[in-house]
């Protein structure tokens, strides 16, 4: 959520960033390396329940950087019981502390606003509307509690995981699809190993409202869009996790005009991120058409960042970028969902191998590994290019890192199977696919 000004020479700033998340603070920090006279205007909004934060925007505050940690504490959890299956004497009741935990998490957060703020060159907070991302809530407009009962977060499906992971009793409510955007093969395998897991899903249901009890419990009513039936149970404690949209209607920028999506209110821009104004540029979550990614923004902000400066013509490339959601069973992808590669190519004209795998640490402990599952998305004719790869496991996002560069450089089914795999890993399991879905063959991996 990062926009970007280029001033002339007669103002006191070469280069004014508004926004000090991920790619703000790369693009300020590469323009003042570059020589650039740089601000950075930042300012975070307490929510509700007063929560703020220091630099960083949302990965390093209230997004990837403390959700990876909780995950790992879960996954810690699990590898306690996991423990016992590989002879470690554990004595006594083994539980979790969420205190402890969260001062910890809360602490290193802490240390990286610090390491940000020594950096910059100048740094001004101030309250700007349109870097804030606020929650999309047509709940709260029709006064049915979330703002004064509800907390709030961009994750769903790994809160969900995690909390589940740490003990606590668990419901995730979606309204329609899990995990949309994504290949919905994969989304399925996600919510079934979560439900194996201990997660609970209400399905198809949307809140209707939500009152505080005298006990001090959380009453949700809601209503079954399949059946009409209305619904209700009592809860500890409520996260909204319905997204997020651009705040970008106070800055009066149709006076400026600056082109929007008028549906998202996300700034249009060119692949040079220059929106319709002159020297006004747009890239992170705020532009339109954009992953809502840290690595995306952080790369587009310090190529922008050279390209003011006349260090460079580069352009960001947005094609073919990995990701990972880091539920319990972790999702790592990169390239094409199947619909989006069927849609492009037609069913006929793509090829799809996979694989149903059991990862090694699984064995001992007796885990179930019905959801541990690969795709690798192919063109059908000529070498057979790869349009998408697809991994449900452990350690997901270090897998498709790895593959995310065969993607760069044009990779064909043929390199694939030419790659040696690293035994005993789940990696290689990737680069031995060779069932294909319209074989119809049990794509069930057997032997060691």
């Amino acid at each position: 959520n990062n926009r970007f000004y280029k001033c002339d020479a007669k103002y006191d700033y070469d280069l004014v960033v508004i926004g000090g998340g991920s790619g703000g603070l790369a693009c300020s920090k590469e323009a003042a390396q570059l020589g650039q006279k740089v601000a950075v205007l930042d300012y975070v909004e307490p929510s509700a329940k007063g929560t703020k934060w220091g630099l960083g925007g949302t990965c390093v505050n209230v997004g990837c950087i403390p959700k990876k940690l909780m995950h790992q504490a879960a996954l810690l959890g699990t590898a306690v019981k996991d423990a016992k299956k590989y002879g470690w004497q554990i004595s006594g009741t083994v539980c979790h502390d969420w205190p402890t935990m969260a001062e910890a998490i809360q602490n290193h957060v802490r240390s990286l606003n610090w390491v940000t703020a020594d950096w910059l060159i100048s740094l001004l907070y101030l309250l700007i509307s349109l870097m804030m991302f606020h929650l999309v809530n047509a709940f709260r407009r029709n006064n049915m509690g979330a703002m004064e009962h509800g907390c709030y977060s961009d994750v769903a499906l790994e809160c969900a995981g995690f909390l589940t992971g740490i003990g606590l009793d668990t419901t995730v409510m979606v309204r329609s699809i899990a995990l949309r955007g994504f290949d919905q093969q994969m989304a399925g395998l996600v919510t079934d190993y979560m439900e194996a897991y201990g997660t609970k899903f209400a399905w198809k249901c949307v809140p209707k409202r939500v009152d505080k009890l005298s006990s001090g419990a959380l009453q949700v009513t809601w209503t079954n869009t399949q059946t009409g039936a209305e619904q209700k149970d009592t809860y500890d404690s409520l996260l909204w996790a319905v997204g997020r949209a651009p705040e970008t209607k106070a800055l009066g920028l149709d006076k400026l005009g600056i082109q929007l999506n008028k549906e998202t209110g996300k700034l249009i821009v060119g692949a040079d991120e220059s929106t319709s104004v002159p020297n006004i540029y747009a890239f992170g979550d705020i532009s339109e058409g954009r992953p809502e990614l840290t690595p995306t923004a952080i790369k587009a902000g310090k190529l922008l960042a050279r390209r003011l400066a006349g260090q460079s013509t580069e352009l960001m490339d947005y094609d073919n970028v990995a990701t990972t959601v880091f539920t319990p069973l972790e999702y790592g992808c990169v390239g094409l969902s199947e619909e989006e590669a069927e849609k492009r190519h037609g069913k006929d004209g793509i090829e799809i191998y996979h694989a149903f795998y059991k990862p090694l640490e699984f064995t001992v402990a007796e885990r179930d590994a019905s959801q541990c599952y690969i795709k690798v998305v192919c063109e059908r004719g000529g070498d057979q290019k790869i349009l998408g790869l697809h991994f449900t496991g452990p350690n997901a996002g270090e897998v498709t890192q790895g593959f995310a560069m065969g993607f760069q450089c044009g990779a064909t089914y043929s390199h694939l199977l030419q790659t040696v795999g690293i035994h005993p890993t789940c990696a290689e399991e990737v680069v031995k696919v060779s069932i294909t879905k319209r074989s119809g063959l049990d794509a069930t991996v057997t032997g060691c």
